[in-house]
């Protein structure tokens, strides 16, 4: 059998706990192959076979007998060494010397393999048996002379046997009190090893709580997915590659181990398939096979569309997005930086796994700065629509359950079938921006979830999928360090605001204070440098912002209704400009700038065109030209109708 070294920790774990712990549950990926060595040879099986090997191996420890029973194959010899018809009848015979009821056993065949049942085939007669099974002194070959063996029984997809893991019916509670009461007498054999029993389910939280919590009889073992190690000795034993690799062949393997970080033995197992088959092909090379396997794999489809942005990066993408963003150059490279990095199939080059994220930007900054807007563009360049941005306000899941509309409900509960809102969207669309706006107002639920995401770059949803995030940018926008509400010495509640005139280091030092503050250093660490902080919006900036806006409106009219042109004049503009400088327009920043277009320029103008149609409306070339009007606090954007000599700005 295996050696310690070449056993996973699991396995270890549970071999220094056989027979001292009457009960395990064994969680995580348990549909999964493991490795053992059998007969000098590495081999993959399942979990049932490698645990009964554990179990059979007296090699240092005692040697047990194994039964197995799962919902569909009921107590059966199929992955067990035990005569079940005899075990089962000794189990009744057991139960008959007690006080307890106990269901008459009978043997039954059932899909052609040998299965054991009681008269009612019903769950509480099945936890009777199992009960009664871990009483026993159970020798298989009683005639033989040989010492009676512990006995393990091992229950498969246990909590399928259940609804739901809250509000158990009768039968359900019976079964499990059943076997909890198995467990704690459990019968010590040959004053060295305990009767055990072992459930396997997906996740330990799908059975009940109160037969898991404070468990003295218990031990809960997580199953990992297979790590580098173990994916290199299937992958360089089951694919076949040969001793003589070339050097890019060499690194094309190094590289597809990477990449399948996070996938099972039973998806290598698919991916092996996969890839005999395109070797069929006699241009087919290692090399050029195993870099697009996994993409085929995870999203059904070779072309990586990353890889056919380079075009769309190639004509100053700087410059594209400035035309939306005004006055975040630091925020525009590093942005860009990410892109470029992301069609050179460079991301994550610093980790081992490969399968991070394509890019991860945190924004911060006053409202109204452009963190929205610059996602939006960079959305827009990649993909030709804004619209196609998966974009998340975590102010609507600061609740204690909120993680569950966004990843998925567990089984049982109310949504589950429904799925996850984001899990769904980026099995939808694997390749794409994610915004996550509001970071700081999610749940410690949420929280926790975004730690996987950006570490391995996958998730698993409420119903067992995986989920992968290594094709998409990530952005988190958050307006922490700029406002904030604090109790003054009376006790009220005050909001202390950064003024838009503070110098920016002592800025980027309070939102680095309220960032390591409000979020866990694990959090921060999976950021890393990737943060970036908006400034107020100066002068000049404003003035930008104010101008675009200004000729926004005056295109939408025109488009509108052709027969009329607008245009703003150069003071008109300066009066606009100059309310765009006060504190209560600064401090709301470009959507400040906006709102007072909204209402110094466009709703003058609506009125205007409204009032005037008749002298406009059939009369091509016609002029609606914004003038100052008024002084002090009275002056307003008035407008007059001309000619069209001037010949408009509204391009």
């Amino acid at each position: 059998m295996a050696t310690d070294f070449e056993r996973q920790s699991w396995q270890r774990e549970m071999l220094n706990f056989k027979g001292v712990k009457s009960l395990f549950i064994l969680e995580g990926n348990v549909n999964d192959k493991y490795p053992d060595v059998v007969d000098g040879g590495l081999q993959f099986s399942e979990l049932a076979e490698v645990v009964r090997g554990l179990f059979e191996d007296a090699n240092g420890s005692v040697e047990y007998n194994v039964a197995y029973f799962d919902p569909i194959q009921l107590f059966s010899s199929s992955m067990g060494n035990v005569d079940c018809k005899r075990l089962v009848s000794l189990a009744h015979d057991e139960a008959s010397k007690s006080d307890d009821r106990m269901m008459e056993a009978n043997a039954c065949i059932a899909d052609g393999r040998q299965a054991y049942a009681t008269e009612q085939s019903s769950l509480p007669s099945y936890g009777e048996v199992i009960r009664s099974m871990l009483r026993l002194k159970y020798n298989d070959n009683p005639d033989d002379g040989t010492e009676a063996k512990p006995l393990c029984v091992i229950v498969n997809m246990a909590s399928r046997l259940l609804a739901s893991s809250t509000g158990l019916m009768p039968d359900e509670t019976q079964f499990f009190l059943n076997l909890y009461l198995g467990a704690s007498k459990a019968r010590l054999i040959n004053r060295t090893a305990v009767n055990t029993l072992i459930l396997v389910t997906d996740n330990v939280r799908n059975l009940p709580v109160w037969f898991i919590e404070e468990n003295p009889f218990l031990r809960t073992i997580t199953l990992p997915h297979p790590d580098r190690d173990m994916r290199e000795a299937y992958i360089q034993s089951k694919f076949g590659f040969g001793e003589a690799l070339s050097d890019s062949d060499d690194r094309a393997v190094r590289r597809f181990i990477d990449t399948t970080d996070g996938m099972s033995v039973k998806e290598l197992e698919g991916l092996q398939r996969m890839y005999q088959r395109d070797m069929q092909n006699p241009e087919a090379s290692i090399e050029a096979i195993l870099p697009k396997l996994v993409d085929v794999y995870k999203y059904g489809f070779r072309e990586n569309k990353w890889q056919q942005m380079f075009e769309k990066l190639e004509e100053d993408p700087e410059a594209k997005i400035k035309r939306r963003v005004k006055g975040q150059d630091e925020a525009v490279e590093k942005a860009v930086t990410v892109l470029k990095r992301s069609v050179m199939g460079l991301s994550g080059a610093t980790h081992s796994s490969g399968s991070k994220p394509k890019g991860v930007l945190f924004l911060s900054g006053p409202t109204g700065t452009g963190k929205t807007e610059i996602v939006k563009a960079i959305t827009e360049l990649l993909f030709g629509d804004e619209r196609s941005m998966l974009r998340f306000d975590m102010s609507e899941y600061g609740a204690e359950n909120s993680d569950q509309k966004l990843f998925g409900a567990p089984p049982g509960y109310v949504g589950y079938a429904e799925g996850g809102q984001l899990t769904n969207a980026v099995k939808a669309n694997p390749f794409s921006v994610v915004l996550f706006d509001e970071i700081e107002k999610a749940a410690p639920s949420i929280m926790d979830k975004f730690l996987q995401i950006l570490e391995d770059g996958r998730l698993t949803d409420g119903q067992g999928n995986t989920v992968y995030f290594s094709e998409t940018v990530i952005f988190f926008t958050s307006n922490i360090g700029f406002s904030k509400i604090e109790i003054d010495a009376q006790g009220n509640e005050v909001r202390n605001t950064i003024a838009p005139n503070t110098p920016y280091d002592e800025i980027c030092e309070r939102v680095r204070t309220e960032m390591d503050r409000e979020f866990k250093p694990e959090f921060l660490g999976r950021i890393g440098d990737n943060v970036v902080i908006f400034n107020f919006i100066d002068d000049a900036v404003a003035l930008q912002i104010l101008n675009s806006k200004i000729d926004a409106v005056n295109r939408n009219v025109h488009k509108a209704q052709p027969d009329i042109t607008v245009e703003a004049t150069d003071a008109a503009r300066e009066l606009l400009h100059s309310i765009a400088m006060t504190d209560a327009v600064k401090a709301k920043g470009g959507r400040g700038i906006g709102n007072l277009v909204e209402s110094g320029y466009l709703n003058g103008l609506s009125d205007f065109l409204f009032e005037h149609r008749a002298e406009w409306r059939g009369r091509p070339g016609m002029v609606a030209r914004a003038v100052p009007q008024g002084e002090g606090d009275d002056a307003h954007i008035a407008f007059e109708l001309v000619p069209g000599s001037m010949g408009g700005d509204w391009r």
